[in-house]
């Protein structure tokens, strides 16, 4: 059926209009929500300013503290990351260490794989290969010995040494000998200093007075110093003869390898107690010495006969010298002597008193068995109790010492006028 051309051409015109209806409608809905997003960001925005000019601060103050919470926050994550990623390399690790685990039952076996021991000994295999190194060489020594049996000495002779060590930054040695016999060390020589050389050649005999049937039990000891002479000296190495194994039948002379040498450990020489008071209107210095403990023994008998002597010293001269009395066989003497020197206030910081303790023999050379020195240039104890009788005038203030090496508190005494 055939609509009539008025009602066809009208049909369409109303969808048309819905539709451009519609369109309109969903336009304006679009436009309606956008405008609402805008106004709230609008109103936020303008209420964060308004709360951040409520701040008492200036706005340079409140974007330089804004930059350092950013850059805090960053370093945090940073630390976080590093942490995780260090974690990570650590397990991985243990995981490499456990494939080299020592299986415990293998060491109840008494088994290990070539792995395991490479691992227990902590070697690569280029430092196993490296591993058979030689010894450092430090030198030879020539020497002679000779007994003479109708005066009872034994004769050292040191010839020279050969290739030793360079001790010193130009690349040579300032060397000496220093020859000793054990157990009893009582008597010690030395050659003379040869300067920038690493082959000295020495030429020099020494005399040791010694029994021929002691000497079986003794030890002769060479020993090559390098000479410092503003520290101590350094041992190259030694050599060590057992006299019991050396045929005196006729002189030995014969060129040996210097060995690493011990060290020398410092021999006890025993304690000293003394007092010292200060008084300075009258300018006296009194030195009480009270008594001594544990002395060396210097007599055959395994006693010795010990007194003490005791020297005011001023820019390496003697002033006055005061002894005590003789104690017979003892090692622990007990002296409770006095002694007084006139010193005058000024002069009190400018001088030493050197206490000595002494081993008296009636025929030969009395033997100094350990010293000690108090006053200028004193370090350690023996300057706390020179400060102790200075802090306390008209005070006796008594301590125990540790008695030294004459040879070393000479060389600090000559060294420090």
């Amino acid at each position: 059926m055939k609509l009539p051309e008025s009602l066809a051409a009208a049909a369409p015109a109303p969808t048309t209009a819905s539709s451009s209806t519609a369109g309109s409608n969903t336009t304006s809905m679009a436009g309606a929500g956008t405008g609402e997003k805008d106004e709230a960001f609008s109103k936020l925005k303008n209420k964060f300013m308004n709360e951040l000019n409520k701040i008492p601060l200036p706005s340079w103050a409140i974007v330089s503290i804004a930059f350092v919470a950013i850059i805090l926050v960053l370093a945090c994550c940073f630390c976080i990351c590093k942490k995780w990623i260090f974690k990570k390399k650590n397990k991985k690790k243990g995981k490499d260490k456990g494939k080299n685990a020592i299986n415990m039952k293998d060491v109840m076996d008494g088994t290990k794989t070539e792995d395991e021991e490479d691992a227990e000994t902590g070697l690569t295999e280029t430092q196993k290969e490296a591993e058979p190194k030689e010894d450092q060489k430090l030198g030879k020594l020539q020497y002679s010995l000779d007994y003479n049996f109708t005066e009872n000495t034994l004769i050292v002779g040191i010839i020279q040494a050969a290739e030793l060590p360079a001790m010193d930054m130009g690349g040579t040695s300032d060397p000496y000998v220093k020859v000793y016999l054990l157990p009893d060390k009582k008597k010690k020589f030395e050659t003379k200093v040869h300067r920038k050389t690493l082959n000295p050649v020495f030429n020099e005999q020494f005399t040791f007075k010694v029994p021929y049937v002691e000497l079986g039990g003794k030890t002769l000891v060479m020993t090559v110093y390098d000479f410092d002479r503003f520290s101590k000296h350094d041992a190259i190495g030694d050599i060590k003869v057992p006299m019991n194994k050396v045929d005196f039948s006729h002189i030995t002379e014969e060129w040996r390898d210097l060995q690493s040498a011990e060290k020398e450990e410092q021999e006890k020489l025993g304690d000293i107690c003394f007092s010292l008071r200060y008084v300075p209107t009258a300018g006296k210095l009194t030195v009480v010495v009270l008594e001594a403990k544990n002395l060396k023994k210097m007599d055959v008998g395994g006693l010795s006969d010990p007194y003490v002597k005791i020297h005011l010293m001023q820019n390496g001269k003697r002033l006055k010298k005061k002894k005590t009395t003789i104690k017979k066989n003892t090692l622990n003497p007990y002296y409770n002597e006095s002694f007084s020197f006139e010193v005058p206030f000024e002069q009190i910081q400018k001088v030493q008193v050197v206490i000595t303790v002494l081993d008296y023999d009636k025929i030969g050379k009395n033997d100094a068995i350990g010293k000690v020195f108090v006053g200028l240039n004193s370090s350690g104890t023996e300057l706390r109790h020179w400060s102790d009788m200075l802090a306390n005038p008209r005070r006796p203030i008594a301590q125990w010492h540790v008695l030294k090496p004459e040879e070393e508190v000479d060389a600090q005494l000559a060294t420090k006028k």
